[in-house]
């Protein structure tokens, strides 16, 4: 019965987001999906409670088709920065081919109120930043990094998505592209080099890597280690 229920349950997100996609937000009502779905619009509240429970399921649906892209396309590669790049343009080009989707993701986001699969996609970002970090490639601690790049990709693709297809210049996603990545990143590191702000930040994110399970210090003094380092990339 459970898998009965999952069944008719995707089934559902996916009429509605078919009509997500053709007529946006609006053209979602409970109404319109249970009917498009075949259903009663009893049986669709008992499943989703509201539209916005409904929405929410979109919102949730949306990143894992986002999600799925994005992992198929970075799998593989060994240059975080190249890899940043990418995933710049990969978020891009989501949200210029599914702009409804894309608004229902981030436009209306809520604090406190993010699926797991929206965790998902912004801890893929902080590993690409870790992985930098770890090579000496980062120039500022990865949780600052995180925050610029997210907002930059997250703006670039609201303001495209925003203007008419003809006018649209996509250019402009490119130099912010290589304005905010070269601000955070670096050139890969010389054999001898001695830049201590970016090896005091691969130090931190060696730690991070570690998740704890072989480093010999107490909590209190990993915090302080964390503080130095953070200092000296300064």
């Amino acid at each position: 019965m459970d898998e009965d229920r999952r069944a008719a349950r995707h089934r559902v997100l996916q009429v509605a987001a078919e009509l997500l996609e053709e007529g946006g937000s609006e053209a979602v009502s409970t109404r319109a999906v249970a009917a498009a779905a075949g259903i009663t619009a009893p049986a669709l509240y008992r499943m989703f409670g509201d539209k916005d429970g409904l929405l929410a399921e979109l919102a949730a649906y949306g990143f894992e088709m986002y999600l799925a892209e994005k992992r198929e396309a970075l799998s593989g590669s060994q240059d975080p920065v190249a890899d940043l790049h990418r995933g710049w343009d990969l978020h891009v080009d989501f949200g210029l081919r599914h702009p409804a989707f894309y608004l229902l993701m981030y436009g209306t986001a809520r604090p406190g109120h993010k699926p797991p699969a929206a965790d998902e996609a912004h801890a893929l970002l902080v590993s690409l930043l870790d992985r930098a970090a770890a090579d000496a490639r980062l120039r500022v601690p990865v949780e600052e990094a995180t925050h610029l790049v997210h907002a930059a990709t997250t703006g670039a693709t609201l303001a495209l998505i925003g203007e008419q297809s003809p006018h649209r210049d996509l250019s402009t996603s490119t130099r912010l592209r290589e304005i905010v990545i070269g601000s955070v990143t670096t050139d890969p590191p010389a054999a001898t080099a001695t830049d201590l702000p970016s090896r005091a930040l691969a130090l931190d994110a060696a730690l991070t890597l570690e998740d704890g399970a072989a480093i010999p210090l107490r909590d209190t003094e990993t915090a302080l280690l964390r503080d130095w380092l953070h200092r000296l990339a300064e």
